[in-house]
């Protein structure tokens, strides 16, 4: 069998599916790779790293994907909305396809896959359990973004972050506030922690409080009943309106005293959920920042324009997309081990072998014999539940 790396055309997209250092386990299980001339050059990752570590170079895409039995990327259909109707065009039947795809967010681009004949697994989909933490690439990327995200408060804010004791006075610390804790939101906390500021968090799953304050951060209960905040993923549900409405009233006071707040809540496949409102910001003290790390979604902030950082009454709130990518090489060198360890799942003797009763391949393909498979993806579309 042979895997085939492209290089990323999402724009802005520096990472990459596979790193030089991923190609000895593929070796192992007997799998072969070829790769882009130049796709890991943005992460890092120069050509002849490549060839040297066993790897064939191709000079063009389209011979990748021709020579291909199986695709590796980052990005790809509903993931790559201005690229994967070209990349599709360059696909074979049966030749699968192993990426991030936000099947739940934009399905349509899975069903002329399914056309296409095409054999589509979305590594968003990977269940979050325990044989699978080492395939899941949503918990990889969300922890260097919350890392990121505090680097770009610190770096914004016009206040350092420790206490500091000086023969000019005593400077107090920052104060800085997580909404959402869950891995983003939790490296977040770690972050600011190690930069000496003093951290609050929320997360409208009670059962993170433990979490919360073993990394040192003290956690805001707010009087609000949430049941069945999370769904059986481990991701948090959404809740309804009156429920945010609510919480953003109860949230008004902690924000109004914090220099920094981190948002991460969202929902998967759904627009993030407004926690903080233009009239909660109008609150917080002049020289805030608000860093929405669900802008790609939305945004957490009523005032979030995604890509793009605002100043409101005062408060510097920022929208940044991709933060992952503004990592590429720790991003990529993370993503391929997600990728190559749930490939080599699906393997057996160098050969994919798809087990239907097994939970990760279940839960993660989208497409079969010409068909969409997955139920949640085909509710979606609208189409009826297979026989």
């Amino acid at each position: 069998m042979r895997v085939g790396v492209p290089k990323e055309t999402f724009p802005g997209e520096r990472r990459v599916a596979l790193g030089p250092v991923a190609l000895a386990a593929l070796k192992k299980a007997k799998i072969e790779a070829c790769v882009e001339v130049g796709a890991g050059v943005a992460a890092g990752f120069p050509d002849a790293a490549y060839q040297e570590a066993g790897a064939a170079l191709l000079p063009s895409r389209a011979e990748v994907f021709s020579s291909a039995d199986v695709l590796l990327q980052v990005r790809a259909l509903g993931a790559n909305p201005d690229g994967w109707q070209a990349d599709l065009a360059l696909m074979h039947e049966k030749q699968v396809l192993i990426a991030m795809m936000d099947p739940l967010g934009a399905p349509e681009p899975i069903q002329e896959a399914a056309r296409r004949k095409i054999e589509a697994f979305a590594l968003e989909l990977i269940p979050r359990i325990t044989r699978a933490q080492a395939m899941d690439v949503l918990s990889s990327q969300a922890n260097l973004a919350g890392y990121k995200a505090v680097l770009l408060a610190a770096d914004t804010l016009a206040k350092i972050f420790p206490m500091m004791m000086t023969a000019a006075g005593t400077i107090t610390p920052s104060r800085i506030f997580v909404v959402g804790a869950g891995v983003a939101g939790l490296q977040a906390i770690a972050t600011a922690r190690r930069l000496g500021g003093v951290v609050s968090a929320y997360d409208v799953r009670p059962a993170v409080k433990e979490q919360v304050e073993s990394l040192g951060a003290r956690f805001v209960q707010l009087p609000l009943t949430a049941e069945e905040a999370q769904d059986t993923g481990g991701y948090a549900r959404k809740m309804d309106e009156a429920f945010y409405a609510r919480q953003a009233e109860l949230m008004a006071d902690v924000l109004a005293e914090s220099d920094v707040v981190i948002t991460t809540a969202a929902i998967p496949g759904q627009k993030a959920p407004i926690l903080i409102t233009r009239s909660m910001v109008e609150r917080m003290a002049p020289g805030s920042v608000i860093v929405d790390i669900a802008a790609e979604r939305g945004g957490n902030c009523e005032i979030t324009q995604p890509g793009e950082t605002i100043v409101h009454a005062g408060v510097t709130v920022m929208g940044p997309l991709n933060l992952p990518a503004t990592l590429a090489y720790h991003a990529s060198q993370l993503f391929a081990r997600n990728i190559t360890t749930f490939l080599i799942h699906l393997t057996k003797e160098g050969q994919l072998q798809i087990d239907p009763a097994d939970e990760i391949a279940r839960e993660t393909r989208l497409t079969c014999d010409g068909e969409v498979v997955h139920t949640r993806v085909r509710e979606l579309l609208g189409l009826a539940s297979p026989a």
